[in-house]
């Protein structure tokens, strides 16, 4: 007959092993589930999400910092502020680098897209400074957005898509990409279709453009028709959500909500553009004077927090 005492030591130590295969396995799964989520995803704070605080620039970056942002999209005339105080492009990588984070845009609104040919050349030269400063701290792109026009003077799409080109060759020289910004509620920008068509015509190798959840319910972007571009024309998400009661026609910026917080498809949307291993960077870009109201740190945190919890399962 066996020893009750060996048997009950061998039972002790198997379930010891036992325990600790389980203990690596769930150790295994979070390691898989980090470089997938690594992979898929860059998690990035806009600064508009914190900008009505008026904190400043470095402020900001030391609150997407501490919130647990590595990555922002800064807004260029925060940063011009900073430059203007007293503050250096030498300065400003120090501050990136001791705050961990590094820019993946910076939100400018230079006026390359209007008629007017004097203003135009004038915004060109200067959107040409603006990207060799950007390129100084590493940054790699600048929102091409549709500021200058309105809706009664824009013009057509072979011609944006032509002054399109006309940035995207000032980014051959600097390294920094205009990524062309969809805005739901301007003529001939206002959904998917047409800015894509016009990043095509220009046929330039670098062009991309710039999506944002928000403006693709605003500009009523169909996602049945979504999957029909290649996820390669994004580098940007903008990430926010929208309440049920407002319908695009009236709905503004400063209605957007936390990701996960409204009805907008999130999920569907990022299926469809992150397919193919594609990496994307997530942006939360809100406008919502209730969380300007809040503590900019906690408004950081609940921001990445709720990203992170409306990517899970897709």
């Amino acid at each position: 007959m066996l020893n009750p005492q060996i048997n009950r030591r061998k039972a002790l130590q198997f379930l010891g092993a036992t325990a600790g295969v389980a203990l690596v396995n769930k150790a295994d799964a979070a390691i898989a589930k980090a470089k997938k989520e690594k992979a898929l995803h860059t998690f990035c704070l806009n600064m508009a999400t914190i900008r009505g605080h008026k904190l400043g620039f470095v402020k900001e970056l030391e609150t997407a910092s501490a919130a647990g942002f590595r990555s922002v999209e800064i807004w260029f005339d925060s940063w011009q502020e900073y430059l203007k105080n007293g503050g250096t492009i030498g300065d400003t990588k120090k501050r990136l680098n001791d705050f961990g984070l590094k820019v993946e845009n910076s939100i400018s609104f230079n006026q390359w897209i209007v008629d007017d040919e004097l203003t135009r050349k004038k915004e060109i030269e200067q959107m040409k400074r603006d990207m060799g400063m950007l390129a100084e701290i590493g940054c790699k792109r600048i929102a091409a957005t549709g500021k200058g026009a309105t809706n009664s003077i824009t013009p057509d799409l072979n011609t944006i898509a032509e002054r399109y080109r006309t940035i995207l060759e000032l980014g051959d020289t600097s390294g920094v990409v205009p990524q062309l910004e969809m805005w739901g509620f301007m003529k001939n920008m206002s959904n998917v279709s047409e800015v894509l068509y016009m990043a095509m015509k220009t046929g330039h190798k670098s062009a991309r453009i710039l999506l944002d959840i928000f403006h693709l319910y605003k500009g009523q972007t169909s996602l049945n028709t979504l999957p029909l571009m290649d996820p390669l024309a994004v580098d940007i998400l903008h990430m926010n959500d929208y309440p049920a009661m407002l319908s695009y026609e009236v709905i503004t910026d400063a209605d957007r909500i936390y990701p996960g917080d409204g009805v907008a498809p999130i999920k569907r949307i990022l299926k469809i553009l992150g397919r193919n291993n594609h990496p994307l960077v997530l942006s939360v870009e809100l406008f919502n004077k209730a969380y300007y109201n809040q503590d900019a740190l906690i408004v950081a945190k609940t921001a990445l927090s709720k990203m992170k919890m409306v990517i899970e399962g897709v």
